[in-house]
């Protein structure tokens, strides 16, 4: 299947359009229609992105005329949790349910402070942004089952609101803070954006999606706290690059020769390695931060320490990290994980050569945590129990 075409729409059902698709500027002109005070749009956001309530009924401090007029004017959505793996102070997987019955999966990762070198006192979400993936990465689950369609904003958002209500609902120990709908403490403090699907590809609804999460009066996640990956959409990355906001950049590499990723990853042959690292070299030179060089190691394929000086050259060239992963086996696909003494041996070898890098060794690889695993897993559940996603039947023993 051929990549869609970059701008392709989100299909949209004949309901309405979720408000959360909308922007402040736009709520704002509909409120002016309304001969509402701004204040009330105010009240209104502290709903969605603050308190997240879930009906329109909950908001007690707005009219019930203007209930009624936003009840009519835009629907308010949320994402079914279908499946969780992972135990609380671990990686998380949790399996959604789209409106039309379609399955995407959010991972919440716990502070560490090796993942990307920071801090560790943060929780990281890494978000979805398509139903599928249409870009055919060799070692991928995201893709097996091909393309279906864009997330809209709100489906993207909603994965955060998602585990948010998630976490609200958990008991607390007294060494937590306090975790109140409503109050403005928030569990996701980092947003990945490398979830299943090429995130480059549904540019146009992840920028109002993120541009949400962003502002204060949204999701509050600061622009440096968000890093948005892509396999290697040259283009889309020169876009980016003169984006006002700070938001971070992050390339599935996967191999610092064109043929390693000529046999890996389909994309390299539209926008080889020359023309990638092109445009990565234009957001430096706009942003002037640092990106991020995520790179499996698959066991024959790209772990040999011959493949070491490439991706040294090219990260020192960028002015890049490096962030190594050991494969997530899925099932089906023939690609292995090497040892961790080799993983290690890599990792060093690449840091002799002056080279920041991190080494993930255990993050979800118990709970399907690779792109798509947990969703192709599920889907093949229900198509041997005669059930369909969204038909109700899919709760039933498939909880973990």
């Amino acid at each position: 299947m051929n990549p869609p075409n970059q701008e392709s729409p989100t299909p949209q059902s004949n309901s309405l359009p979720d408000i959360r698709n909308e922007t402040r500027t736009t709520l704002a002109s509909q409120f002016a229609a309304w001969n509402e005070p701004t204040y009330r749009l105010d009240q209104l956001l502290d709903w969605l992105y603050v308190r997240r309530a879930g009906s329109w009924d909950a908001m007690t401090n707005l009219s019930k005329l203007l209930r009624a007029q936003l009840a009519s004017t835009w629907s308010l959505g949320s994402l079914g949790l279908v499946r969780k793996q992972g135990s609380r102070d671990s990686t998380q997987k949790f399996l959604w349910r789209l409106k039309d019955g379609a399955l995407i999966e959010s991972v919440l990762i716990p502070a560490n402070p090796a993942l990307y070198g920071e801090a560790a006192d943060r929780h990281t979400l890494c978000v979805s942004t398509q139903v599928g993936c249409a870009y055919g990465c060799r070692f991928c689950a995201s893709g097996l089952d091909g393309w279906k369609r864009n997330l809209a904003p709100w489906e993207i958002i909603g994965q955060i609101i998602g585990v948010e209500c998630w976490h609200a609902q958990q008991p607390h120990t007294p060494e937590e803070p306090a975790h109140d709908k409503a109050t403005s403490h928030r569990l996701v403090n980092n947003l990945v954006i490398m979830g299943m699907g090429e995130p480059m590809a549904n540019y146009d609804n992840l920028m109002v999606a993120l541009r949400s999460l962003n502002a204060p009066w949204g999701g509050g996640i600061g622009a440096r706290k968000i890093t948005i990956s892509t396999s290697g959409l040259a283009p889309k990355i020169r876009q980016l690059a003169e984006e006002p906001e700070q938001f971070r950049l992050a390339i599935s590499l996967h191999g610092a020769t064109d043929a390693v990723r000529n046999q890996i990853m389909p994309i390299n042959r539209k926008y080889p390695l020359a023309e990638l690292t092109q445009a990565c070299s234009q957001y430096l030179e706009k942003k002037g931060k640092m990106i991020t060089l995520e790179y499996i190691l698959i066991d024959g394929v790209n772990e040999a320490l011959a493949e070491v000086k490439p991706l040294a050259d090219l990260a020192r060239r960028l002015h890049a990290k490096v962030n190594l992963i050991p494969y997530n086996t899925v099932e089906g696909l023939p690609w292995k994980r090497p040892d961790e003494s080799r993983c290690q041996r890599f990792a060093e070898a690449l840091s002799n050569m002056g080279v920041t890098c991190t080494l993930r060794l255990e993050k979800g690889h118990d709970i399907d945590a690779a792109c798509g695993q947990l969703r192709l897993k599920t889907e093949r559940e229900l198509t041997s129990l005669g059930a369909i996603p969204g038909s109700g039947m899919d709760q039933t023993g498939l909880e973990a």
